[in-house]
């Protein structure tokens, strides 16, 4: 639950595939069967068919360029695109000063399918939410023309926009997992069947050679990032490349301590189930390892991963510096401490370089970058990220850990480092410097002084740097604009050029109305941030019937200036069925700092639903909504608020559909959950407290539960014990399986059918 399946609201719209084109009435206009309410009142029909929430790619994305980058030359770009507009795409190369598109690699034999996955290829694309077919991933050399594309447990790699694709290694029974290039692009590792794999990338370079031996058929892997690092913590890696490209530094994870929780496939024609080690909060972690090894093999060097006084540690992140030096963050079982530590490459001993401490909980980031050419007090010197003051903000480092300076300060944050131009001496990052509701890109001097805004387009921003630091790629959007990518100098922002994104006919067809931006006061006087999607004028002056759409946990911010929220595609049907749709950035969410996000800690589904119950009886206040009238929706921890909103504010909320929820604590994973909540010996009354079925006796309203039987991250035990808890208290409920779904339905059918049971569900309750 690292990060939210995308927000339910929009999450079926992104994961599906192209939908069939609707029926169509006499005049041609789309038209949709309507079940009836359950006494007989019609459900009123949506302005547009209901597999439009289902379909995927949304409006206004199925022909925009994604993993946007530069190659090394910076002179082309480079991304993913479908000339279809589809889910399957090809790696692409854009010429700015010509504006020509080429394709540039195309898969031997068609691309990737979800049909010709590798099980762990699945579970993979689970961890990093990847729903894109055919080429899903590139990279370049970071110092060479040379480019790394993985499909289907094969790795081919290809000299420049011209050259040919060459395969240098093929997946067979056991893909190729993880494959990185080095910086040179001389040679390629990945991990296959448990091991550590190098091939060479040149034309002839021969077999891949095995480097690591030890893990296959022990329970033990080398190479691979364990499962909590891969959901938790945003680290997908389990090795690294140094620069020079003739060393790895590599994870040894032994999962033999954990339990074995076994998934059966209940609607498979014959028994087959499937075996995950899940680390349960409280209970044991993998134990993992640290090891330095030659590019050729040979012994491996294991690093001291121990931290003082810390009978338990995680890794954290992984980080080679340009001279050869090898660096660690460490994080306690706990996560209020983060060490950096180098270690000393012979014998694996650490030295300290720096430590943070929180009295909340620490949030990993991605900001570690060596400088390259530093002199004086800059030798060895590093730009860091750090939350000390509350919020995320940027500092210069040296080599021992001592702050130089801060670079950025205030109540906002940084979002992420974009780059260092050493040569210029100017740090680019993004951050909320002008409102939580946008993201911008900005630059300061590293040797401190103002901050400048180099984004001006109201909305949502994301950004790359093209080596050289003298074109940016921006990919922008807001509620009022579809994305758009433009290449745009470094030096004052002008535009250079305009990548073309072909126009969706979808846009202008379905003329979605784009939502309200809001902001509220909580009861005790925070500001909260909303959004409103109304009625259209045929449902009357209102109030109407209210809908909400939530997630509430951490590391997720739902209100944004950004098209996404305009293509909410669920918001959109439900408000053309005459509901007013709401979301609210509760208290604990995302983008705001530390004591907003850690004011949930250690009691979680209590302050999240005050906040939610605040925004509502806001709208009550406004003339907006019917009191009597209030449903709740969310998948993953929105389905663990939508129960929890149920039950704990019976009085606002009539109606809850809960997706994929986590009902109690104790059966979620360790990194996620200890995190905000501790370990049920240290925190037995909050346990119990932020437990669904410990308020089921105070259970009004109707309930819909909804699961995938096969979900290896919130399992489907977690339904499975609120159902016996509801049954016991003999509690009326609806329930919707997916017998072959895991944590979000991928199969289009399977999504249009749950869109169905949750209008007629709502529909029943709240018309």
């Amino acid at each position: 639950m690292r990060r939210p399946w995308l927000p339910f609201v929009a999450a079926a719209a992104l994961l599906g595939c192209q939908a069939p084109a609707p029926a169509t009435g006499a005049a041609g206009d789309p038209q949709t069967q309507e079940a009836p309410m359950s006494d007989a009142t019609e459900i009123p029909r949506g302005s547009f068919p209901i597999e439009e929430v289902a379909r995927y790619p949304l409006p206004g994305m199925a022909r925009l360029p994604s993993a946007v980058r530069p190659d090394p030359t910076s002179k082309m770009l480079t991304y993913l695109w479908s000339e279809e507009g589809t889910l399957s795409r090809q790696l692409y190369a854009h010429d700015p000063s010509s504006g020509e598109r080429k394709l540039m690699f195309a898969p031997e034999g068609g691309g990737a399918t979800e049909e010709n996955l590798s099980a762990e290829e699945k579970l993979r694309r689970e961890r990093t939410r990847e729903r894109g077919l055919g080429v899903t991933s590139y990279a370049w050399a970071k110092e060479a023309n040379r480019v790394l594309v993985p499909v289907r447990g094969d790795v081919w790699v290809q000299d420049g926009l011209h050259g040919t694709p060459r395969r240098v290694a093929e997946g067979g029974d056991h893909p190729c997992i993880d494959p990185q290039i080095t910086r040179d692009g001389k040679h390629v590792a990945f991990v296959k069947d448990d091991e550590l794999y190098v091939v060479s990338a040149e034309t002839g370079g021969g077999a891949p050679v095995q480097v690591t031996s030890g893990a296959r058929g022990t329970g033990r892997t080398h190479g691979l990032a364990e499962y909590i690092a891969q959901e938790e913590m945003d680290r997908h890696h389990g090795f690294w490349w140094n620069h020079a490209g003739d060393a790895l530094a590599y994870e040894e994870v032994d999962e033999t301590e954990i339990p074995i929780w076994r998934i059966p496939h209940e609607a498979a024609a014959t028994p087959t189930w499937e075996d995950h080690r899940y680390p349960f909060a409280g209970a044991a972690n993998a134990k993992v390892k640290l090891g330095v090894i030659a590019r050729d093999g040979g012994a491996t060097t294991w690093m001291d991963l121990r931290m003082d006084g810390e009978p338990e540690v995680y890794l954290a992140r992984v980080h080679w510096t340009p001279d050869g030096k090898l660096l660690a963050q460490l994080e306690n079982r706990a996560q209020t401490r983060l060490q950096l530590v180098r270690f000393d490459l012979e014998t694996g001993a650490p030295t300290l370089v720096l430590e943070e401490r929180s009295d909340v909980w620490i949030n990993l980031h991605n900001v570690f970058e060596p400088l390259e050419e530093g002199q004086g007090e800059l030798s060895g010197a590093f730009v860091w990220a750090s939350e000390r003051t509350g919020f995320r903000h940027l500092y210069l480092v040296d080599a021992g850990g001592r702050v130089i300076r801060p670079l950025t300060s205030g109540e906002w944050i940084v979002d992420g480092l974009v780059g260092v131009d050493e040569t210029r001496g100017v740090v680019y990052f993004t951050g909320t410097k002008d409102g939580p509701t946008e993201q911008h890109l900005y630059r300061v001097p590293l040797a401190g002084g103002e901050i400048t805004r180099m984004t001006t387009d109201p909305g949502m921003h994301g950004v790359v740097m093209d080596p050289a630091f003298n074109v940016f790629v921006d990919t922008h959007s807001s509620m009022e604009a579809p994305y758009s990518v433009s290449v745009r100098a470094v030096d004052d922002g002008s535009l250079r050029h305009r990548v073309p994104v072909p126009a969706d006919p979808r846009v202008a067809a379905l003329a979605l109305q784009p939502p309200e931006l809001v902001t509220l006061p909580s009861r005790d006087g925070v500001t909260l941030h909303g959004a409103i999607y109304r009625p259209g004028p045929e449902a009357g002056p209102g109030p109407w019937p209210v809908i909400v759409s939530v997630y509430g946990g951490p590391h997720a911010q739902r209100v944004t200036n950004g098209w996404d929220m305009t293509v909410d595609m669920r918001a959109q049907y439900l408000r053309s069925l005459g509901y007013l749709v709401f979301k609210l950035d509760n208290r604990g969410s995302a983008r705001r700092g530390l004591a907003f996000e850690g004011a949930i800690a250690r009691d979680l589904g209590n302050l999240e639903v005050q906040d939610q119950v605040d925004g509502v009886n806001w709208l009550v206040a406004q003339g907006l909504a019917d009191p009597k009238r209030v449903g709740i929706y969310g998948w993953s921890y929105g389905g663990y608020m939508a129960a929890m909103a149920l039950v704990r504010a019976p009085e606002t909320f009539k109606a809850a559909v809960a997706g994929a929820m986590v009902s109690s604590w104790d059966g979620y994973d360790t990194h996620y959950t200890e995190r905000y909540m501790g370990t049920p010996a240290n925190n037995p009354e909050g346990y119990r407290n932020s437990s669904v079925m410990t308020h089921v006796d105070k259970l009004q309203g109707h309930l819909m539960i909804v699961h995938g039987l096969i979900d290896e991250n919130v399992h489907f035990r977690h339904s499975a014990r609120l159902i016996d808890a509801l049954v016991k208290a003999r509690k009326p409920y609806e329930v919707q399986l997916f017998p072959g779904e895991r944590h979000m339905p991928r199969a289009e059918a399977d999504r249009v059918y749950m869109e169905e049971r949750m209008r007629d569900f709502f529909g029943t309750h709240l018309r």
